[in-house]
Formats: C-alpha cells, sequence, structure tokens
C-alpha cells in the first residue's frame, strides 16, 4: 500500500489497523530462544520429577545460569511442569448425635436429596422424607429444582399434616445449612441434627430408603417429564407404607407397625413442581 499509494508506512500500518512496532519489529522463534533454559530444566526433572518451581530454579542458579525468574517460570509453565498445590479441604466441624431409633412418632424425621435424569437428559431432584419412628415415608418431593425455600415450604406442609417433630436428621448440604432453613427451624424449635461429613451411616434410615426408591422406581422406570416422576413417587409411598414388608418391623409394613391415628388430610398437600 505504501509502494502503489505513495503514503508512509505508518499511515498505511493505520489505515489496515496493523501496528507499526510489529511492522519494524521481526519475529522471534522463542522456541529457539528459549532451548537452553527447556534443556537445562528436562535435565533437572528427569532425575528429580516431583521437584517444585523454586527448587529447580536454585538449582539452576547453583549451576551458574543467570536467567531470570520470571523467564525460567514462564519457560517451566509452558512446559507443563508445574505442580498442582496441595490444600487442606476445608471440612465442616459437627457434633456426632448418637445414632438410635426412634420409639415414637414424630421424635426424629431425617431427610436427604436424590439426583436422577428424565429420558432426555434432563435432570431433576428428589427430596425424600421419612419418620424414624416407624420408616414412614412421608413425603418424596420431586422438582427440576428444590431450593432452600422450597425446602422450607415441604417441611412448613408435612407439619401441618404431620405435626412438628423434636428433631431432624440431614447431612450438610446447602439447602439444608442455608440460613433460610435453620431460621425457619429455629423458630419452629425444631433441632437439626447434622451428621459429621463424610459419614453417611449416621443418617442409615433415610439412605436406606433412598436406596430402595432408586431400585423400585428410579432405575425401573423412564420419566419423560418430572410430573410422571412426582406420580410415581406417591403411588410408590403409599405401597411402601401400608404393604411393603419391612425386615428391620418385623416382616410387616411401617403403617402396621405403629400406624398413626391422627392425620390430616393430604390431598390438598401435592406442591406444584
Amino acid at each position: 500500500m505504501a509502494q502503489d499509494h505513495q503514503i508512509s508506512k505508518a499511515k498505511a500500518c493505520k489505515i489496515v489497523g496493523f501496528s507499526p512496532s510489529a511492522f519494524y519489529k521481526s519475529t522471534v522463534d522463542l522456541a529457539a530462544k528459549d532451548a537452553p533454559v527447556i534443556d537445562v530444566l528436562n535435565e533437572i526433572i528427569a532425575k528429580r520429577a516431583r521437584w517444585g518451581f523454586w527448587k529447580c530454579f536454585h538449582r539452576l542458579r547453583s549451576d551458574g545460569h543467570v536467567w531470570n525468574h520470571k523467564r525460567v517460570h514462564r519457560v517451566y509453565c509452558k512446559m507443563k511442569l508445574n505442580l498442582q498445590r496441595r490444600t487442606k479441604k476445608r471440612v465442616i466441624t459437627r457434633e456426632r448425635h448418637p445414632f438410635e431409633a426412634s420409639l415414637k412418632l414424630n421424635h426424629v424425621w431425617a431427610l436427604d436429596f436424590m439426583r436422577d435424569t428424565l429420558y432426555d437428559g434432563r435432570p431433576f431432584r428428589t427430596l425424600n422424607v421419612i419418620d424414624e419412628g416407624n420408616r414412614e415415608a412421608l413425603r418424596i418431593e420431586c422438582g427440576s429444582s428444590i431450593p432452600a425455600a422450597r425446602l422450607v415450604r415441604t417441611m412448613a406442609q408435612l407439619i401441618e399434616v404431620y405435626g412438628k417433630p423434636y428433631a431432624i436428621r440431614l447431612d450438610n448440604g446447602p439447602e439444608m445449612t442455608s440460613e433460610k432453613f435453620i431460621e425457619w427451624a429455629k423458630e419452629q424449635g425444631i433441632v437439626l441434627m447434622f451428621i459429621q461429613p463424610g459419614k453417611p451411616n449416621q443418617n442409615a434410615f433415610v439412605e436406606r430408603f433412598n436406596r430402595s426408591f432408586r431400585d423400585e422406581v428410579l432405575n425401573a422406570n423412564l420419566f419423560n417429564s418430572v410430573d410422571q416422576a412426582q406420580e410415581a413417587a406417591d403411588d410408590w409411598i403409599q405401597d411402601y407404607n401400608e404393604f411393603r414388608p419391612h425386615e428391620s418391623l418385623g416382616d410387616v409394613a411401617p403403617m402396621e407397625f405403629m400406624p398413626r391415628k391422627f392425620v390430616k388430610e393430604i390431598s390438598s398437600f401435592k406442591l406444584s413442581t
């Protein structure tokens, strides 16, 4: 352009949007320029594969090389030699609550979340709530999303139907540890019995319930919508509570083992998904 139109190189660079410094500056072959650094690093790492950057750099300096740490670190990272930093995982400390079977209804409820997918691959979740007194399934709430607000709403409606429990046994999921749910439990005067992280056996009753639900419903059916999953869960709850023998209860159903005398009408309890 500068030759054809008789204009300066700076003006031609401005027209085509090209940096004048890039035009005048020759291209640098970094691979060839950094070849000595690469060779030295390869020699060190060949014998000491677990050395980090600073150990390699100080050894390199001790051997008489004068490259600064910025250049060496750039080459070190480009060679993908940087090691992953080991950090301690933050673990929530929880007081261990003795796992004892309740001998009466509405003493301890247990809840947990499960995850599955619809036929088209969309994920959905279930909130499972049982009474540890007779292992009765109180609710399986299905939804594409069950945030803390919906958890609170579901638990509040369960209390309207079955009455208030003394305590709820649960894990450390974000919904259960949310400020909204903890404040609701405090207002209701309900004790939250958080299990210790990584100890699902401390919530064994609901974990065993989850296994039955997955084997007999989630793994046995293909659902096209969350409504279909909710309908199947509602039907299975009735069968589980009234007809399905429970080995730990003497091979009788939960409602036969310890029936509830007073329960409010549940027909209006279902929540929209």
